[in-house]
């Protein structure tokens, strides 16, 4: 059976690749993005997922657009939470308005967009959510502390989530990437780039389309039995 497949974050990166995995297996998928909406109509159009805009960061559009995307699917199997922001700034340099948009995008949005698919999960006793978190979020950044913040956020959120939900049939989990080749670390200089390969096993950075592999098998009924787990898919770093 065809899965209802709704992504934050699709438009770009990690979750344009969620998008053309899920839509590869043939499921019907809805994806919310912010204000690339040249890259989400490119998305579009090559997989046929339905785009929808909305700014996450306003927590009452980010609980429209589950909505929007349970209405338009007819229902709801998987939540995947991609969406997010990044920025690099000294702590003390950080800004009040800095630290509540990065909360917004990356931690308040998930609640809300969960909350919502949630209450559709429980009425089918089914449902599987995956939030996509960082490596930072379990080990910091420097530099990025209310990014790590937001990210180690996540799981708590997942794990608290998971053992609430469980008992109605649904599965919530962590995929934490390591340094993936996106937009986000696109800003990175080469040295640093070169410092992290450095510091990876494999040897270089990871492809997008690798972290849409582990969100897809758990996805999947291979992972029914999966939940509250943390996923890195990091290459093993830090060596």
């Amino acid at each position: 059976m065809d899965k209802r497949i709704i992504i934050t974050g699709g438009s770009r990166g990690i979750g344009a690749a969620c998008v053309r995995a899920f839509c590869e297996n043939g499921d019907k998928v809805f994806f919310v993005y912010g204000s690339s909406t040249a890259a989400a109509q490119s998305v579009s159009d090559e997989t046929g997922a339905i785009p929808y805009q909305a700014d996450l960061a306003d927590i009452n559009k980010a609980r429209e657009a589950i909505k929007m995307g349970i209405t338009t699917l007819g229902g709801i199997d998987v939540l995947v939470n991609c969406a997010g922001i990044s920025q690099i700034e000294l702590f003390t340099e950080l800004t009040d308005e800095d630290w509540q948009r990065m909360i917004a995008v990356n931690l308040s949005a998930a609640f809300a967009t969960s909350q919502e698919a949630l209450r559709e999960m429980v009425k089918q006793h089914s449902g599987k959510i995956i939030n996509v978190g960082s490596i930072w979020g379990a080990r910091g950044a420097a530099c990025e502390a209310h990014y790590s913040a937001t990210k180690s956020a996540l799981r708590g959120l997942t794990s608290s989530l998971a053992k609430e939900f469980g008992p109605s049939g649904i599965t919530v989990n962590l995929v934490e990437p390591g340094v993936i080749d996106t937009d986000m670390n696109g800003e990175l200089d080469k040295e640093t780039i070169d410092y992290l390969i450095d510091r990876t096993p494999l040897c270089r950075i990871g492809k997008p389309s690798e972290i849409a592999n582990a969100v897809t098998f758990l996805a999947s009924e291979k992972a029914d039995f999966i939940t509250g787990a943390f996923i890195p898919v990091d290459g093993g770093f830090p060596a």
